[in-house]
């Protein structure tokens, strides 16, 4: 299991880990369709994030789970964009 803010901050959809606190306390981030106020709530592979980022609304699901912010392309294998 790994942190909200954390897997977000190494998935790089945000360029800071405090960036990543700062979107789930502000409510732009849902798990599995249930809005999270808190950075430190645990993920695992298999969850579904929707993420609000400007006037865009994504939709992925976490394959897996890293324990540093690598590449673009190491990023991109941790999870799977949904329609």
């Amino acid at each position: 299991m790994s942190r909200l803010d954390k897997w977000l901050f190494c998935a790089r959809f945000y360029r800071t880990r405090s960036l990543a606190q700062a979107a789930a306390v502000s409510g732009k981030v849902r798990l599995n369709g249930v809005r999270q106020d808190k950075p430190g709530h645990a993920v695992k592979p298999g969850d579904v994030l929707t993420l609000g980022k400007g006037t865009q609304v994504m939709a992925v699901r976490i394959v897996a789970l890293a324990e540093r912010r690598g590449s673009v392309m190491e990023a991109q294998k941790l999870y799977q964009t949904l329609d």
